[in-house]
């Protein structure tokens, strides 16, 4: 791969997912000598709320459409989103691609499956826009819990007054699986709270001093073959690791049973990071007392799901991390990795997936 000088030919970068307009404006007006960005709304998916990366599912490009889709593609060096069409891939479909601008973070099972791996395709992620997002919604689930939001609810439409007791997140323990960009703004959210915060991240080690855990902001620090000691000395225990090989089932009926009997579960990693029939089970007898599950196994979760309906359980349809303005903080990260690619500077691109790990 090599940079470029300034000569007559523009670099073509495709918008390959459904894009707010003026999102698209800024990318098509940043750096007009040097790149074309070609934005065919017409020939993408009608989004379906602010920052929808996916668009209708129903809806189908005609003949036409879809030969000058192909026609697009073909000439990108750039995708602002991974492409696909029918069976055919990124590779496949822009021979001439060279960087893959993701709006997600957990790309890496799907980076992989689309042929990527093992090419010389930069690709970089979404990772750390949506920590923030994501913070506040563990922090809205401890709460919906810990206050008793639903039985005020209840009550409310029973036109009932009468009072209870509720408890607190000050001087509570939890346990964070996975301490990247997202698992340490939780960490950090928490602690502002007065809550102890425990950590376990794939490359902790050893940390006899206290210095590891006080770098990735919590108060103790574990190696992945001391998980089960993590899961057992909290009160809540939030997933947010990666989906990779090594975290494929990594919370299954033994790690279930290793926590304390009626401890909050909070799943905002992937749906395959957790044993959803084991949960399942420890939510009817107890042993989990309350789950907030932003992801599921199977997507959209299935209308004759048992999660669906246990009192116990809060549904986000994978939308934790959705806010409204989602589109422009990665635009702000495209636009800065746009400059060191026309610059050739492409270890100053980040964030960088790195195929071999999966993240």
């Amino acid at each position: 791969m090599t940079a470029r000088h300034g000569g007559q030919d523009r670099v073509v970068a495709v918008v390959a997912s459904p894009l707010e307009d003026d999102v698209a404006t800024r990318l098509v007006d940043a750096r007009p000598d040097r790149v074309e960005v070609v934005f065919r709304p017409d020939l993408l998916p009608p989004a379906r709320f602010a920052a929808d990366h996916n668009g209708d599912p129903s809806w189908r490009r005609d003949a036409d459409q879809e030969l000058a889709w192909r026609a697009i593609l073909a000439r990108a060096e750039i995708t602002w989103d991974m492409a696909t069409l029918g069976t055919d891939g990124p590779r496949t479909l822009s021979p001439s691609l060279r960087w893959v601008q993701t709006t997600s973070a957990g790309v890496g099972p799907r980076a992989a499956a689309l042929g990527l791996g093992g090419s010389d395709v930069l690709v970089t992620t979404a990772s750390g826009v949506h920590a923030r997002p994501l913070a506040e919604f563990v922090l809205g689930a401890l709460l919906f819990h810990t206050k008793r939001f639903a039985h005020l609810q209840a009550d409310q439409r029973a036109h009932r007054w009468e009072r209870f007791a509720a408890t607190e997140l000050h001087g509570r323990t939890m346990a964070i699986v996975g301490l990247g960009r997202i698992g340490r703004e939780v960490a950090r959210v928490a602690r502002a709270l007065g809550m102890t915060v425990w950590g376990s991240a794939r490359s902790a080690a050893a940390d006899n001093d206290g210095a590891a855990a006080a770098a990735r902001g919590v108060d103790r620090l574990f190696p992945p073959d001391e998980l089960h000691t993590l899961l057992a000395g909290a009160d809540c225990v939030v997933l947010a690791a990666p989906h990779t090989s090594e975290t494929e089932g990594l919370i299954g009926a033994g790690e279930l049973a290793a926590m304390r009997p009626g401890v909050v579960l909070i799943n905002i990693a992937r749906g395959a990071v957790l044993d959803e029939d084991a949960l399942i089970a420890c939510l009817r007898s107890g042993q989990v007392g309350f789950a907030a599950l932003d992801v599921a196994r199977t997507e959209p979760l299935p209308p004759d799901s048992p999660l669906w309906d246990l009192p116990n359980v809060l549904i986000c349809p994978h939308s934790a991390s959705t806010v409204a303005d989602e589109n422009h903080k990665i635009a702000d990260r495209f636009l800065a990795n746009l400059d060191h690619y026309l610059d050739g500077r492409y270890d100053r691109m980040a964030p960088l997936l790195d195929l071999a790990r999966g993240y």
